[in-house]
């Protein structure tokens, strides 16, 4: 699996548990909804840590809870 796959994946995994929507997920994490659609539509081919950071700042986790999840426990392709 790709990184931005798996990236991907666990943002709709988190904003199904939080039951939000990506557009409420931008809006709480202050940043624009088209910053998250375009790693969502491959615009963005490498989400950056500060993006991925201020997502988690908005759900309420720490950078580790983002990455600790099955999908990124086993070695991903770039």
């Amino acid at each position: 699996m790709k990184t931005t796959d798996a990236i991907i994946k666990r943002i709709q995994q988190l904003c199904d548990q939080k039951q939000i929507s990506v557009n409420k997920l931008a809006t709480i994490s202050g940043l624009e909804p088209s910053t998250i659609k375009s790693i969502f539509y491959g615009k963005s081919k490498n989400p950056g840590i500060n993006t991925i950071s201020a997502m988690c700042d908005g759900l309420g986790l720490t950078l580790f809870d983002f990455f600790d999840c099955e999908l990124f426990k086993s070695p991903l392709d770039d």
